[in-house]
């Protein structure tokens, strides 16, 4: 089975001059997405119990960091699939609007 899963969807928003402004997204990738975030999230669930069980703080912190990592690394996967579809076809289209929301992304991600 692949991880390749096609998904479209449109935003609608405003450009910096206040048109309307469209494009679509077109993912990839949303099946291993998916499949890391449920992974991300049974690990955290543990992390909690971890907690519950009052285990020892050295093996939380490790444990969270795995959770950090796997967060991180499905981040990249959307970023780069953004990038590969969504950011190419706003550089075809002239769409700075789509530039500046993928820097905000960033920003508010970082």
């Amino acid at each position: 089975m692949s991880d390749l899963h096609e998904h479209e969807h449109e935003h609608t928003y405003d450009d910096d001059h206040g048109r309307p402004h469209t494009h679509a997204h077109n993912h990839t990738h949303t099946k291993a997405v998916l499949n890391r975030l449920a992974r991300a999230i049974g690990h955290l669930e543990s992390v909690k119990r971890m907690v519950e069980d009052d285990r020892d703080c050295s093996e939380v912190l490790i444990q969270l960091a795995a959770v950090r990592s796997a967060i991180g690394n499905t981040a990249k996967i959307i970023l780069k699939d953004h990038i590969e579809h969504c950011i190419v076809d706003a550089v075809g289209s002239n769409d700075i609007a789509a530039l500046d929301e993928l820097n905000k992304a960033i920003e508010q991600f970082m």
